[in-house]
Order: C-alpha cells, then sequence, then structure tokens
C-alpha cells in the first residue's frame, strides 16, 4: 500500500502516543479533525494500525529477567512446526517467536520475574514439549533499546 507523507505523519505520531485522539493529531499536523480521523480509520482497516496497547513497565511489576532462547525442534516437518507454534501461542512468558534461517528452528523472547522463574519455566513448560530437540539460552544482562517504533523516515 502507497502511504501518503500525512499518513506517515499520523502513524508516527500515533507510535509515539496511540492515546492521542485524532482531534490532537489533526492540531498536531495542521489538518482538519474530519480527513485526520477518515485517514486514521482507513489506517486501521488496511491493518497498518492493528491494535493500541499500553506498554507495560515490566520491571516495576517485578518481571525483571529477559532471556532469549534458540530452540532446535527433533524432527523439522510440518507436524511439528504447527504443534510447537501452536504451543509457543499458550505460553505467556513467552512474548515473541521467529523462525530462523541458519542454525536454530526458532527464537524465543521470554521474559520472566527471575532467572529461578526461568529455569522452573524451561524445565516444566518448554522441555515438556516433545517436539523440542535442542534449547539454549541467552540471557540479557543490559537494556539498551527497547521500542516497538518502526523506522518510517528511513524504510518509506
Amino acid at each position: 500500500m502507497k502511504l501518503t507523507v500525512q499518513d506517515k505523519k499520523i502513524i508516527q505520531l500515533l507510535q509515539k502516543d496511540g492515546d492521542r485522539s485524532s482531534t490532537e493529531v489533526a492540531e498536531m499536523l495542521g489538518m482538519s479533525q474530519s480527513p485526520c480521523w477518515r485517514r486514521i480509520n482507513h489506517l486501521i482497516q488496511v491493518d497498518i494500525i492493528q491494535k493500541k496497547v499500553a506498554i507495560i513497565n515490566r520491571e516495576k511489576l517485578g518481571i525483571d529477567l529477559v532471556a532469549f532462547a534458540t530452540i532446535n525442534l527433533r524432527e523439522v516437518n510440518q507436524k511439528n512446526l504447527e504443534l510447537f507454534e501452536a504451543d509457543v501461542e499458550q505460553l505467556d512468558e513467552i512474548v515473541e517467536c521467529y523462525t530462523m534461517t541458519g542454525a536454530w528452528d526458532y527464537m524465543l523472547k521470554i521474559v520472566v520475574k527471575d532467572i529461578r522463574h526461568y529455569e522452573r519455566f524451561v524445565r516444566n513448560k518448554l522441555l515438556e514439549l516433545p517436539m523440542i530437540g535442542e534449547v539454549h539460552s541467552h540471557i540479557a544482562v543490559t537494556e539498551i533499546k527497547n521500542t516497538t517504533e518502526l523506522p518510517l523516515e528511513t524504510q518509506l
């Protein structure tokens, strides 16, 4: 889909604060409210804006550990891929999951309270999945950058 300059500006503003009303966005961009509202609704209808969410400070809730787990399945076939992906959807601790090229089949981003919780999660949930062959854990030490904002200026 071809985005207009106004669409890009609207998206950039909403990425920074999805709580802004169409009136606020229109004022910030020097537009009238109705056309801005229509553009925002169009971006929602074509699934460019998928949803508006609250970004929670995990550390204030005591969720201090971020781990990345690389996974290899015992056997890579359609059934195991589908089963693994369905199981991942059910595990709340896994906040991101990607299929990978190279040495690993999947990479998971896992957030938990602490290292003990991570160990219990791996032992009692992840390793219980019968299609998993290998799990390698990588514990994040310091978070340098964490954003949900897409780099629109450099990409579009």
